[in-house]
Order: C-alpha cells, then sequence, then structure tokens
C-alpha cells in the first residue's frame, strides 16, 4: 500500500544532529496518523508516495522541524514558586503561579535549565529548536486509518506524539 493521506505508517527511524551525534533511536516500530498532527510536514511530505520496506534519508533545517532558538523563551523565576524537589529536566505548562516574568506565553512547556539558591532557569523552546537535523526512516507498514484515527487526525489518544510541531507551535506536543 502507498502512503497517502489519510492512512497509518509505521516507521523506526534514527535522528541524529547535523553533526552526526545521535539524538534518537526509534527501534521497535511505532505507528503514526499519516495527514493528521503525528508528524512534521516536511516528514509526511518526503514520506508520501513511498510503501513498506522503503527508507529514506531527510535533512531537516531547524525551520521545518522544531523552529528557531528563541532566547525571549528563557527566563528566571524565583525558586520559592516551585515545590520540592526541583530538578533540571522537569517540565511545566505555562509559567508557576505568581511569576514574575511579564510577556511569556502560558500555552508553552518550560523546561527547568539550571537551578540556583535564589532563582530557576526555564527554557520554553522545544530542546530540539534551533538544530538541523538529519533522519533516516524506515518504513516498516502502512495500513488504512480506522474511522475514529481518522477523526482524531492521530493514532492513539495519548502524548506519544513524536516528531509533531514544537510545544505552543499548532498542532504539535513533544519529541517523545
Amino acid at each position: 500500500m502507498e502512503i497517502r493521506s489519510p492512512c497509518v505508517v509505521s516507521l523506526t527511524w534514527k535522528l541524529a544532529d547535523a553533526q552526526n551525534r545521535a539524538l534518537d533511536d526509534l527501534a521497535e516500530p511505532v505507528e503514526f496518523f499519516f495527514g493528521g498532527n503525528d508528524l512534521l510536514a516536511k516528514v509526511e511530505e518526503a514520506l508520501a508516495g513511498h510503501a513498506s520496506g522503503d527508507e529514506l534519508h531527510l535533512q531537516l533545517e531547524p525551520a521545518d522541524a522544531f523552529g528557531d532558538y528563541r532566547p525571549e523563551l528563557v527566563c528566571f523565576e524565583d525558586r520559592k514558586l516551585f515545590t520540592e524537589p526541583v530538578e533540571t529536566g522537569m517540565a511545566y505548562e505555562g509559567l508557576p503561579k505568581g511569576h514574575a516574568t511579564p510577556g511569556m506565553p502560558a500555552d508553552v512547556i518550560y523546561i527547568v535549565t539550571e537551578i540556583y539558591p535564589s532563582h530557576v532557569v526555564l527554557d520554553g523552546n522545544h530542546p530540539l529548536a534551533g538544530m538541523a537535523l538529519r533522519l533516516h526512516i524506515k518504513v516498516r507498514a502502512v495500513r488504512d486509518a480506522t474511522e475514529a484515527e481518522i477523526e482524531a487526525r492521530s493514532v492513539g489518544d495519548g502524548p506519544v506524539t513524536v516528531l509533531a510541531s514544537a510545544p505552543g507551535r499548532s498542532g504539535g506536543t513533544t519529541l517523545h
């Protein structure tokens, strides 16, 4: 079966940065809805017309992946606003109640990047923002989408969307 919208594709991949440093290895096949919210637009564009067994090598520039790094999405908040324990890598939907940084978007996932005795550094950029990415994809299977998948424009109901748009951008969630 040829990949066309709407359908479900089962993929494996290896993701690396522009210097070929490994970032992610999806070794076990995972299903994604093709023609919806599960994959980046450039990944869908490249997959269109392919079939089970095909392999693709993609170079994704930041604009086609998780966007440019935006320093204005980094802020410093009083450590007292966070319940203990606060650890590097923790994620928060929006800023904590009582935050002091005006103008920060509320619909962004903020990651704790640094912790100091008096404050916490939060970054609202996707961890892969600003990076060119190399993606080696293997198409493992292609099937017709169910009515429920077509209605949801996604496979499954959890936040396991991979290679979707960055948080805070239209249609997106997270990198697994």
